[in-house]
């Protein structure tokens, strides 16, 4: 099994630690992991803001670049959504994209469904409250929606579960958007922080240590909010709670 690792523009110049982190991970499951270092940004924020040629670019780069790898794995919800819903618009019918298009996976969804495994050798001794973002959760469908009328499920906290230690806050509203939405942060910074003070009370409120999620673009917004505020709580990424010891 070959997998191509994608790394979301902004945790490359942001959060290194955190893609190094997934890598640890890949790794530790003894899967052959390759980081092309012609990679570079989705495409998403251009969707968002009407740029379709350039946005176009950069599908057709992707597609090139990790057509050949078995999967295609990122820490970042978002961005696999993007290929795997957005990308046909640009790419529909050319050699390759039906198979980046299925074998594209976010971290914790590709662990859960593809690698499957029993146990993990973590600990990590805290409260934490799982930041459902909404790409991964209403688009690849890491959870239930509180919206549908079905049977509870998280892949999110399937793989917790694994981790010595840990507890879960429990929140008033499990999956309400914090308020990032890339572009919409910047076009609407009012209702943006608004909406991040508000997720954050909802986890004090909870008695959560930390606040985690599968998407480090949340988890900055409302990282900033805390930092501004000085307020007795941090986020952290579920791929650094993952990697913890290795």
């Amino acid at each position: 099994m070959k997998i191509g690792l994608f790394i979301p523009c902004f945790m490359n110049e942001l959060y290194p630690q955190a893609a190094m982190d997934t890598l640890k991970i890949l790794e530790n499951f003894e899967l052959d992991v390759e980081y092309p270092m012609e990679q570079t940004c989705c495409g998403q924020a251009q969707a968002n803001t009407g740029c379709a040629h350039e946005t176009s670019v950069l599908a057709k780069r992707f597609l090139n670049i990790f057509k050949k790898y078995d999967y295609i794995v990122s820490p970042g919800g978002s961005c696999v959504s993007m290929v795997r819903y957005n990308y046909a618009q640009f790419l529909e019918g050319m050699d390759g994209f039906e198979h980046i298009k299925n074998r594209t996976y976010e971290l914790i969804e590709f662990i859960h469904d593809i690698i499957k495994p029993k146990a993990l050798q973590v600990s990590f001794p805290h409260k934490v409250g799982i930041h459902n973002s909404c790409h991964a959760h209403r688009e690849l469908g890491l959870a239930s929606m509180s919206e549908k009328n079905v049977a509870p499920f998280s892949k999110i906290k399937d793989i917790l579960d694994m981790v010595d230690g840990i507890s879960y806050s429990t929140l008033k509203r499990n999956d309400e958007c914090c308020g990032f939405g890339g572009t919409f942060a910047v076009n609407e910074e009012a209702m943006s922080i608004a909406m991040g003070k508000a997720r954050i009370q909802d986890h004090l409120d909870a008695g959560s240590e930390y606040i985690t999620g599968v998407d480090m673009s949340c988890l900055m917004h409302m990282q900033g909010i805390i930092d501004r505020e000085k307020l007795p709580i941090q986020t952290i990424y579920i791929g650094q709670i993952l990697a913890k010891g290795l």
